[in-house]
């Protein structure tokens, strides 16, 4: 059983974004030479998001507008958290988008099902964050 890490670094210049990271994931398992196994994806700031989706703009609109029914992020005043930062909203979005995607690794490819691709979802922006690609196999 082989082992392969890499860490992509994220800095966006908006608060929010979704940004399709399958290319990278793609490379890094090129890079791994594992061809049958497993590739974990996930998010190393709590938050931010990784999760599997279709990349169709319509739909990451929709995230946006459910998201922001479901955690708006203004008032900050309505959230107890946000006393020393405006980013309570940031931690619920990321809870209900998850931290992480498993996806298999069969002949050498991302195993995807019809339209799936690997996102990051960035809920509190402007600054550095981090997402670990770990992949085990042989």
């Amino acid at each position: 059983m082989k082992s392969y890490r890499e860490v992509l670094v994220f800095h966006t210049d908006s608060r929010r974004a979704y940004i399709n990271i399958t290319p990278k994931v793609e490379s890094a398992l090129a890079k791994s030479g594992i061809t049958e196994g497993l590739c974990l994806v996930n998010a190393m700031n709590i938050t931010a998001s990784v999760f599997i989706n279709d990349d169709e703009s319509g739909l990451h609109r929709d995230f946006e507008r459910w998201l922001e029914k479901l955690a708006p992020e203004k008032p900050y005043s309505q959230y107890d958290h946000n006393g020393y930062e405006d980013n309570a909203d940031a931690h619920l979005k990321r809870t209900i988008m998850g931290r992480e995607v498993v996806v298999a690794i069969t002949s050498g490819r991302l195993d995807f099902g019809t339209w799936e691709r690997i996102f990051y979802g960035e809920f509190d922006g402007r600054r550095e964050k981090r997402v670990l690609i770990k992949i085990i196999g042989e």
